[in-house]
């Protein structure tokens, strides 16, 4: 056993499955970079010198938003080894200046899906079990504002009744409760039915389901195919919508519309799961200053 295989074994249980592949993989290219520079093989021993000349490589041919999530990482792996990081050594502070200096700190931002995008979605969908779990996930995405992986973990028990007759699900983990403290997210009655009737077709587990070619359903929807179906749908309405639409699209759109129904920056954070205000903040302006 190698020692990154080592160290992430002992991650088992305190991180996401994803956040863990995500460092694995970011690790893993900072290693294949130092064998293919002749340095010494284990990224965990890399020097600050190492690291800037990897921020410098990096930026030739990433974004800059991929190459300092890649040192966030290095950091915190780097933390958790009991190794020095390099992430606040000057020479590499001044590497990922040079870098947003050549090509910037701006991020391309999801295409909106807003109530208005989703109406003509929800126009495309086909009449059959595919159409249904179409309406379904449209729905599920714009409601609850969750992140794709997130969309694909709800279950049929994970819906509530309240006594009053509101309708709600039950999010367990996301990617700012990664230890499961859990939140209730209201839904309409409309996205209540559209899960009643798709569930008396598909029965108990994942909402969200996978269809092949020939409507044969799978036991659970892969985030990866969230963009596909969305973009399928687009496609369908010809929408001229660029970028094409993505699963951070439901977020943005709701967040938008929400802001412009007159809701407090506090409450769209809340419902977005956003903890920063820097962060719901970065996904508004740009739509909201066009929209101006």
């Amino acid at each position: 056993m190698t020692n990154i295989d080592a160290l992430f074994n002992s991650f088992d249980g305190a991180f996401a499955k994803n956040t863990l592949r995500a460092y694995r993989s970011d690790l893993n290219h900072f290693a294949d970079w130092l064998l293919l520079n002749q340095h010494p093989p284990d990224p965990l021993s890399a020097n600050a010198e190492q690291w800037a000349a990897y921020v410098e490589h990096s930026a030739s041919e990433l974004a800059p938003a991929t190459v300092r999530r890649r040192i966030d990482s290095l950091n915190t792996l780097y933390q958790l080894a009991g190794s020095s990081s390099h992430a606040d050594a000057p020479c590499v502070v001044l590497a990922l200046k040079r870098m947003y200096r050549n090509k910037g700190r701006r991020q391309q931002q999801a295409s909106p899906l807003t109530r208005e995008v989703l109406h003509q979605l929800l126009k495309a969908c086909s009449q059959d079990t595919r159409g249904l779990r179409d309406q379904v996930l449209l729905h599920l995405g714009y409601e609850t504002m969750r992140r794709r992986a997130e969309l694909c973990l709800f279950r049929f028990d994970d819906l509530i009744t309240h006594p009053n007759g509101a309708h709600a699900l039950l999010l367990r983990h996301s990617k700012t409760d990664q230890f499961g403290e859990g939140r209730l997210i209201g839904i309409s009655g409309v996205l209540y039915e559209l899960i009643m009737q798709w569930q008396t077709i598909v029965g108990d587990g994942y909402i969200l389901r996978g269809i092949s070619a020939k409507l044969t359903v799978t036991p659970r929807l892969d985030p990866s195919a969230i963009n596909r179906i969305l973009q399928r749908l687009q496609a369908d309405t010809e929408l001229d919508i660029s970028p094409p639409l993505t699963g951070h699209s439901f977020r943005v759109g709701r967040a938008l519309d929400l802001l412009m129904e007159g809701e407090s920056l506090e409450k769209i954070m809340l419902r977005g799961g956003w903890k920063s205000e820097s962060s719901a903040i970065r996904y508004l302006r740009a739509w909201t200053m066009m929209a101006d």
